[in-house]
């Protein structure tokens, strides 16, 4: 068996080894869940005028002054749509529902308005040179709405990762499933990556080498080949290609993970075969990779949240062990079969996961845990 390091040694590592890509230009609107490199400022104010803030009539409000339902006062109709500039000589609108117009070129105010009632003033939104959106900020549609309304077309954000993934064949024949290939390619997607090439690779060291070190990524994910059986060849095959820096993990599931990097500095995650295990060393450490490229906050891509235990959650001391757990009464969860009794319908069946660290044998009953949630990933 190889040996097993701690978790947050290969998470060290993963921060060490993998830092942030460069930049390039993107359209705005392919922009979402990129991150920005540079701050984005206002080229001129925002808005560049004062302009209804609704659909109505543009009016000067001093001459509103008195009207009411028995004493309507008219004055001229300048009809203006939401987003429209004043007009010169007008100092604020008149919502429809509180003006008539008469036909003539006139309208009836029933209810008198002061100067800049509904209206978005020069400068509102932003002044000139002022900062719209930060860099390091991940874009979301909110984002690229303010930016479009300042006039900006492209931004400059970090380029997204390029992912070669390998599937090492099983060494014996017959039919073969590869359900951890769409799996990890759906996860790297989700984390910003781009599947540059998805390979399948003979079951040999020679082969699995080879694969390593061709270029045209930015990180390679490998997966199966990674036990300590005789027939198992791909930490063989990285330590060969480069650096094989950490290899088997206090980790359950997930033991045979390796990380190293090919002699071109390439980084490489080697994932377990086993679907539950190659899911979590993904997690842990090649999504956490994959994430620091693109810029991304290289946590958990799972929303967490403090609940108390229903059940007691148990753990073997000296290995980080991932327990699905799902909801219980209230604030509560409780765990559910392990991955080791149930393999990947355990995250199925559950709600979420808690990570019980190497030096603990578990939470006991009404412990206070963090737990991360699958809703929305």
């Amino acid at each position: 068996m190889p040996d097993h390091h701690p978790v947050d040694a290969a998470i060290a590592w993963v921060d060490a080894a993998v830092h942030c890509l460069g930049t390039e230009d993107a359209p705005l609107h392919t922009a979402r869940g990129r991150v920005l490199t540079e701050p984005m400022r206002a080229l001129e104010s925002i808005p560049g005028s004062d302009r209804a803030a609704l659909d109505g009539f543009a009016v000067q409000a001093s001459a509103s002054f008195g009207a009411s339902a028995y004493n309507p006062v008219r004055l001229p109709l300048i009809a203006l749509a939401a987003g429209d500039a004043l007009p010169a000589g007008t100092d604020a609108v008149v919502p429809l529902e509180l003006a008539e117009p008469d036909g003539q070129g006139w309208i009836e105010m029933v209810e008198a308005v002061v100067a800049g009632d509904n209206v978005e003033h020069q400068g509102a939104i932003a002044t000139t040179g002022a900062t719209l959106v930060p860099a390091g900020t991940r874009l979301a549609a909110r984002h690229i709405g303010l930016l479009t309304s300042a006039g900006l077309s492209e931004v400059p954000v970090v380029r997204r990762p390029r992912v070669r993934i390998l599937i090492a064949k099983p060494a014996k024949a017959g039919t073969w499933e590869d359900s951890n290939g769409p799996m990890i390619r759906a996860a790297v997607e989700r984390d910003g990556g781009v599947i540059g090439e998805t390979l399948a690779v003979e079951h040999n060291q020679m082969a699995i080498r080879a694969a390593l070190v061709e270029f045209g990524a930015d990180i390679v994910l490998a997966i199966g080949s990674t036990g300590p059986g005789s027939d198992d060849h791909s930490a063989a095959a990285l330590a060969e290609a480069g650096e094989l820096a950490i290899y088997g993990l206090a980790l359950r599931p997930g033991e045979t993970t390796g990380l190293g990097r090919t002699v071109s500095g390439m980084p490489v995650v080697l994932l377990p075969g086993a679907p539950a295990a190659c899911l979590w060393s993904y997690e842990l450490f090649a999504g956490r990779a994959i994430r620091r490229l693109g810029g991304r906050g290289p946590g958990f891509a799972y929303r967490s949240r403090e609940m108390i235990t229903a059940r007691k959650i148990v753990s073997a001391l000296g290995m980080t062990k991932i327990c699905p757990v799902r909801y219980g009464v209230g604030d509560s969860v409780e765990p559910v079969p392990s991955f080791v009794e149930t393999g990947l319908m355990a995250a199925v069946d559950a709600d979420g996961f808690v990570i019980v660290p190497q030096g603990s044998e578990g939470y006991p009953q009404g412990a206070r845990v963090t737990v991360y949630l699958y809703e929305g990933c």
